[in-house]
């Protein structure tokens, strides 16, 4: 059985810090995905907009967490006053009964290249084994996303295959997807 918080808690590891996503975090969510690989690799829209970021905010985020349909955080890189917004990772897409989630993230450019997404992802599964329950933790990535492959080795996943056309992007485009796990007996704590 899968223990749900009843918010979403702060986890700490080094310079990285997973915490509840705040209204405070809505200009930064907005500007990061101005970035174009962001869109590029997620379901988030190329035009995204402020509204966007608020609708995120403050209505799909405690929404999810209400509904279990997806755990969401802020990742946040640096020490006191030099922690600065990096992103956001999540646990959604999820089959509670069977004890599976996957693992979905974007990082923001400017921290991009220095280990931030992967140790949030080794943040977010140990939690996720250790504390929620789960015994596999799946993600998928775009063929095309090197930087993310890389991200989920070093994490500890491992390619299971190809997911032939698997997604479609906004351009209509369908694309194949890598299928990345880990299993609970399998992963080393951090």
């Amino acid at each position: 059985m899968i223990w749900w918080p009843e918010e979403v808690p702060t986890l700490m590891y080094g310079l990285i810090t997973l915490r509840p996503i705040a209204e405070s975090d809505i200009p930064a969510i907005y500007a990061a995905c101005q970035d174009p690989v962001i869109p590029r690799f997620t379901r988030i829209p190329a035009n995204y907009t402020m509204s966007n970021a608020e609708f995120f905010v403050r209505e799909k985020t405690p929404k999810s967490l209400l509904e279990k349909t997806e755990l969401a955080f802020a990742i946040d890189y640096g020490n006191g006053a030099d922690k600065v917004f990096a992103g956001l990772i999540s646990f959604h897409s999820m089959d509670l009964p069977d004890l599976v989630a996957e693992l979905g993230y974007w990082i923001s450019a400017d921290v991009r290249g220095k280990g931030v997404g992967t140790t949030a992802a080794k943040v977010l599964t140990n939690f996720g084994f250790e504390t929620m329950g789960f015994e596999r933790i799946e993600a998928l990535v775009d063929v095309e996303n090197t930087a993310s492959k890389k991200l989920l080795s070093s994490a500890g996943y491992t390619i299971e295959g190809i997911l032939r056309k698997k997604s479609r992007r906004y351009d209509g485009s369908q694309i194949d997807m890598v299928l990345y796990s880990v299993l609970r007996n399998e992963w080393k704590e951090l």
